[in-house]
């Protein structure tokens, strides 16, 4: 199947990109899966125009919006991509081939998980992968933050800022002596005993630790830093960062011709509004150079 405009990722960034692609009359396919993004299990408070609503509910909407403009959704994820002669190819894990003028790359990244018992379960219901994006849904709640590195004091240090209690857990911290200092006297209390599991009904309700005790925490945030999803992109001439991060232009192609990248994976804040905002130049951009204008 051809398009004029080719995009990988079904979160706010990449459904933003279909939208204004389709408007802009290219023939648009955007590809990954919603349930994958990680506005899907978010509470949004701080979005211009909506007081409050679930992301799952944004998400939905906008797959919506997209499909009206024109956009096809494949709700496939995408193993390899490629370029040739001025096209790129796209191979989906269906084994459906897309080629493409323009790609967008609007796939996030894919937060380090901890693999324990209860994270899964209880994302978006007290386990977060990003402090300062929900810091302010734990004003006066006691709360955990997973993690030895620069990220992990960072945000054990803000949440001493909102939450009632900071528990900081790391076995060894690797962060900077300034960092650390920073976070232990802002009010950080240090726990060297590794998770073992998170528990709760519908919301987190403790943090069991190797040692058998529990910390009695309403949030867990899990700062072990992330790594990219767009490997496949290498493929294609870009080159992401050490951290996983794809460079940009004020026109958000990202270095090689016909090539975009939005949202998350362009770098902090991961916040909805910047992967819309985003999202919507580069859609735009894609479509201009699909249809040469």
């Amino acid at each position: 199947m051809s398009y004029d405009v080719a995009i990988v990722g079904m979160g706010a960034a990449g459904l933003q990109a279909a939208i204004s692609s389709s408007r802009k009359k290219a023939k648009t396919i955007v590809m990954g899966r919603s349930e994958d993004s990680a506005l899907h299990g978010a509470e949004v408070e701080n979005y211009f125009g909506v007081l409050r609503a679930t992301g799952k509910e944004l998400l939905n909407i906008g797959m919506e919006q997209a499909r009206s403009f024109g956009a096809k959704l494949l709700q496939e994820d995408i193993i390899e991509m490629s370029s040739s002669e001025g096209a790129f190819r796209l191979l989906s894990d269906s084994g459906t081939e897309i080629e493409a003028k323009a790609v967008v790359i609007a796939s996030g990244i894919m937060r380090k998980k901890l693999k324990i018992p209860g994270e899964k379960e209880l994302f978006g219901k007290g386990v977060s992968y990003c402090a300062s994006c929900d810091c302010n849904f734990y004003k006066g709640r006691p709360v955990a933050v997973i993690g030895a590195g620069s990220e992990a004091a960072v945000s054990a240090e803000l949440m001493t800022h909102y939450a009632s209690k900071v528990y900081w857990v790391a076995e060894e911290v690797d962060a900077s002596e300034n960092l650390r200092e920073k976070a232990l006297n802002a009010g950080a209390e240090p726990v060297s005993s590794p998770p073992k599991e998170i528990i709760g009904d519908d919301k987190v309700s403790a943090l069991v630790l190797e040692d058998g005790s529990e910390l009695e925490v309403n949030g867990v945030f899990i700062e072990l830093g992330a790594r990219s999803t767009t490997d496949m992109a290498m493929d294609l001439g870009v080159m992401p960062t050490p951290d996983g991060e794809i460079n940009v232009d004020k026109d958000f192609s990202a270095g090689v011709e016909g090539v975009y990248a939005c949202g998350d994976i362009t770098g902090k804040p991961w916040q909805v509004a910047k992967a819309a905002g985003e999202g919507g130049v580069a859609g735009e951009m894609a479509a201009k150079y699909a249809r040469g204008l």
